[in-house]
């Protein structure tokens, strides 16, 4: 059975689409951004920032549905210059400390709201 997830303490979708889905044992969230929850304002100050606020985006949708990092199987991470992945990568290292998900990490011609990183994850739960 298909839910819908969503918490207040992440920012709300701004499009048709869900902030994740819980399919099963699965948990696929859309990507976040770096958008402040409170304020919908987009963080700036550099990749490192943005980074560290779109991962507690991800963990607050995480926690909605009782998870945590590491119940992450996968990433894909967006950058908008792979010039900043070792600065993203830094940060991202934080968050996942131990048996780090499988990840893929692109290049993108542009990201929405012209932010620097966008990520996506899914993640695995028990019933």
């Amino acid at each position: 059975m298909k839910k819908v997830v969503n918490t207040g303490l992440a920012p709300q979708a701004i499009g048709p689409y869900s902030q994740a889905i819980r399919m099963g044992n699965f948990l696929f969230l859309s990507g976040q951004i770096p958008l402040d929850p409170v304020s919908g304002q987009v963080v700036y100050g550099g990749i490192e920032p943005q980074t560290h606020q779109v991962l507690n985006n991800i963990r607050a949708i995480l926690e909605q549905e009782g998870l945590g990092f590491s119940q992450v199987v996968k990433t894909t991470v967006f950058l908008q210059d792979m010039e900043d992945f070792a600065s993203m990568n830094k940060v991202y290292a934080q968050y996942f400390t131990s048996e780090p998900p499988a990840r893929s990490c692109v290049q993108v011609a542009a990201l929405p709201r012209n932010v620097s990183v966008e990520i996506e994850v899914i993640a695995i739960a028990a019933k």
